[in-house]
């Protein structure tokens, strides 16, 4: 799970979006802080950008004042509590002395800043100073020092603390720019001791860049922080667990026993609940629930609880076993073509047996009174017999005579706010029913009326569920006191079912021009949280770019008024938009071409050349792959020979970079891969007939191929260590096109190529996948069996298995994107995907297909 996607799944309802864009109530329930209503000072100018009020002092010429470009920075924490003041503090300090600052312009902005899964790079940071050299460093760490001195906050992990206030520092970047990392992707950059622009590194730790010297001022804050560590502490660290924002969980051992423990760490102020409650106060409750319950056999027992740094620690007895997700990708009967009936019967009933005993462990927290508050897949330990269970992670629970609301959960298993008290562990109960058949319940989030649909469905594939098993489900989850959000309708069931052709073509693209936001800056469709970051809302993936495609593709349907919004938003493009097909400014270059705007399809991909793009990495989605397939496209459509040159220069590139010994840990598949060079490869040689281009593919798919494994059921999948993917994105379905375009071309029928591609049709047949999207769900496995020619029949029950989770947006055919906890319009992993997926499947792949994908042609 993915904890991102819950803070962007506050501001709206319906689709992921900024925790900035509050919904009305919210703004009206915590207003601006008082300083950022405050009128502009005389002589300075103020922008909001994102979560931040920015400051900037005009010289006399009326432009902003010139300072450094980089330097060391100041930060301030703040809680919810004292942001009001330090703003002001802040304000008042700064506008006299025309020291540039910005601040976070609301509480309940802070709150987010600092919730527990709020990211670690930028976490507790609330006010931002850039003093203009290290003097006036020194004298703003000293005079606003004393001036905050008493004020709490979190610590900032990328900064140095100034003594025990909220004052930090960290050498970085103050003005925008932007360089290509080793990685090739596209970063926020400082200048070097050679003025080399490079990254200005983020990590949650702080850092010296090695050709900085830190301020001899600095140092003993350096060394008072280097003085906390545990190796006084009884306990050896043995590896890290988890991190968030509220700190880390670590396995270890009590050196003094033997014994292996968990120590939970909380940090002080940081890992905010929805209630407020920041890491060490949810980690007080967990020891105190956990000691009400000691004795019981369903929770870990206490072993310790001490402070280090500030920092609160609880230890507790490792628990043997694994949690109960885990077992899903081992055994779950739908993650095959045609599943026995006998492991079907099996699996019900060790599921049915699982949930009694996280029935019975739950009945034995309620009798001690204690409410679990958070039971979901990820917190139940089953035990090596298979037979117990032991329940994990309290810091949520609270005592069963408050009658209290649910404060933090897996969204998938949260309950709707008329739950109190021991409802909202039957809630959750409820939810597991379902969870253990069909783990999408995150879909409840949005619509809890799609957990009858989803009950009938599990029916239909487990027959031999008790009677009665899933209606007491349904009925829980869906019974209402009343007072629902508008928009959530109990017992609803889908309204336009996927294969229904074309009323289900024509009621996608009513959802998707009705989610539309022509008056917005940062994003034309609601899409992943990923649109968000630097110029997303203009790409392939994820933004404009990619859903006006699918439209196009679908039945030739024009935007106008969002093609108007893509020309407008890329003249010029935002600063540090990426550049590749997917992820950036090739993919849209590659679009405005196909619709018709080539004059500035051509400006887009000149700024492109412009930049050191030699160094991005090989691959489709952000890399040279995908750039040398637009500049080669152009090149033929356009007549421009340099950008033919560009492109052959691309593909040597490649083919050296393929000539190098592959690194053992590297990616697989369509977007990150090597199937994607080899896809611009297999493209050079259809364009210039050079057989190393074709010779190069075929390395390039052996990579990919090396990286796959065989799953029990003869299924070819992506191994990714930790679990395996069929998908088109990351997974085998997206090699599996590119090896088919490799067959058709080279006509080899030798080397293994054939059961490779008998195992990828499996893959892309199985009963269940987790999620409906493109490039990782079952739309891009419904792409690649039309795109084979689906020679095993499997095409119609992946279409009807995509309604599972078809879901309704102003009456519409709408999806769920990526978790699954909002709607998403975008290509990859949203409606726009679905609706290509499905053209290509009813229309035929001729009608709908991916960029520089269409159907291969059959060798004769």
């Amino acid at each position: 799970m993915d904890k991102r996607y819950e803070v962007y799944a506050l501001a709206d309802r319906h689709f992921y979006d900024t925790p900035d864009r509050t919904a009305g109530a919210a703004e009206a329930a915590a207003p601006l802080l008082e300083a950022a209503r405050r009128a502009v000072p005389e002589g300075w100018e103020a922008a909001r950008t994102g979560d931040w009020l920015t400051l900037t002092p005009l010289g006399a010429d009326g432009r902003p004042q010139p300072g450094p470009a980089q330097g060391w920075k100041v930060h301030s924490s703040a809680t919810p509590a004292n942001a009001e003041r330090i703003a002001a503090i802040v304000w008042d300090y700064c506008v006299p002395r025309r020291i540039p600052f910005k601040f976070v312009p609301a509480a309940h902005l802070v709150h987010l800043r600092n919730a527990k899964y709020a990211t670690r790079d930028t976490s507790g940071k609330f006010v931002t100073l850039y003093p203009d050299g290290e003097e006036q460093l020194h004298t703003v760490l000293r005079e606003l020092g004393e001036l905050l001195a008493g004020f709490e906050g979190p610590y900032i992990l990328t900064d140095l603390r100034w003594g025990d206030g909220p004052l930090h520092v960290r050498y970085g970047a103050f003005a925008r720019a932007y360089v290509v990392d080793e990685r090739g992707a596209l970063v926020p950059a400082v200048r070097d001791g050679e003025g080399r622009l490079v990254p200005d590194r983020r990590t949650p730790s702080f850092q010296v860049p090695e050709w900085v010297t830190l301020p001899e001022f600095l140092q003993p804050h350096l060394a008072a922080r280097n003085t906390t560590t545990v190796g006084e502490l009884p306990y050896r660290i043995d590896k890290a667990l988890h991190f968030s924002n509220g700190g880390g969980v670590y396995a270890g051992t009590d050196t003094r026993t033997g014994r292996k423990v968990v120590l939970k760490e909380g940090r002080p102020h940081a890992g905010l609940a929805a209630d407020g409650a920041d890491a060490v106060t949810r980690l007080e409750r967990e020891r105190q629930a956990l000691e009400r319950l000691s004795g019981t056999g369903v929770v870990p027992e206490v072993r310790d609880w001490f402070t280090l740094g500030d920092h609160r620690f609880l230890v507790t007895d490792f628990v043997e076993g694994k949690p109960l997700n885990a077992f899903f990708a081992e055994r779950h009967p739908l993650l095959t073509p045609d599943p026995d009936p006998a492991e079907v019967a099996a699996y019900t009933r060790w599921a049915v047996r699982i949930h009694r005993a996280v029935e019975q462990a739950v009945e034995q927290v309620h009798a001690r009174g204690i409410v679990f508050n958070d039971l979901h897949v990820f917190n139940i330990m089953v035990a090596p017999d298979e037979e117990s269970v032991v329940l994990l992670d309290f810091e949520a629970a609270a005592p069963a005579e408050e009658r209290g609301r649910q404060v933090v959960a897996h969204p998938g298993f949260f309950a709707p706010p008329d739950r109190r008290g021991t409802d909202v562990d039957r809630y959750a109960l409820a939810c597991l029913r379902l969870a253990l058949f069909l783990p999408v319940t995150t879909l409840f989030v949005v619509d809890r009326g799609k957990a009858a649909h989803l009950a009938e469905v599990i029916a239909g594939q487990f027959p031999d569920l008790p009677e009665g098993f899933l209606a007491e489900a349904v009925a829980e989850i869906t019974r209402s006191a009343g007072d629902e959000p508008s928009g959530i309708r109990p017992g609803a069931a889908p309204l336009v079912d996927p294969a229904d052709w074309p009323y289900s073509r024509d009621s996608m693209v009513k959802a998707i021009l009705a989610s539309a936001t022509p008056e917005r800056d940062d994003r034309l469709f609601p899409g992943d949280i990923a649109q968000f970051s630097d110029g997303g809302g203009l790409g392939l993936a994820h933004g404009a770019a990619g859903v006006l495609y699918a439209l196009a593709a679908a039945d030739g349907i024009r935007y106008e008024e969002g093609e108007r919004w893509l020309l407008a938003h890329t003249d010029p493009a935002p600063p540090g938009t990426p550049l590749g097909l997917y992820d950036g400014l090739a993919g849209v270059a590659h679009v405005l071409d196909l619709l018709g705007h080539r004059q500035r399809a051509l400006d887009v991909v000149e700024g492109i050349l412009t930049e050191r793009w030699q160094n991005l990495p090989s691959d489709l989605h952000g890399g040279l792959a995908g750039l040398g397939l637009v500049l080669a496209h152009l090149a033929d459509t356009t007549g421009e020979s340099a950008l033919g040159r560009r492109a052959d220069e691309a593909a040597r590139i490649l083919l050296g970079r393929l000539a190098e010994p592959a690194a053992p840990k590297r990616r697989a598949g369509l977007l990150r891969g090597a199937s994607g060079p080899a896809l611009f490869l297999l493209r050079q040689y259809e364009r210039t007939g050079d057989r190393t281009l074709l010779d190069g593919a075929a390395v390039a798919l052996r990579r990919d191929l090396e990286r796959c494994v065989v799953r029990p059921g003869g299924s070819l999948e992506v191994d990714e260590g930790w679990r395996t993917l069929p998908y088109l994105g990351d997974g085998s379905a997206g090699v599996g096109m590119v090896l088919d375009d490799f067959l058709a071309l080279s006509g080899d029928r030798d080397g293994g190529w054939a059961e490779a591609r008998a195992g990828i049709l499996t893959a892309a047949s199985a009963r269940f996948y987790a999620q409906p999207g493109l490039f990782q769900g079952r739309a891009g496995l419904i792409l690649h069996l039309r795109r084979t020619g689906d020679p095993d029949g499997r095409l119609a029950g992946q279409i009807a298995g995509l309604g599972w989770y078809a879901m309704a947006y102003q009456g519409q055919l709408a999806f769920p994107g990526h978790q699954m906890m909002r709607l998403s319009m975008d290509l990859a992993t949203g409606t726009a995907g679905c609706l290509l997926a499905l053209t290509a499947a009813l229309d035929g792949p001729d009608a709908a297909h991916l960029p520089f994908l269409p159907p291969p042609r059959r060798p004769s």
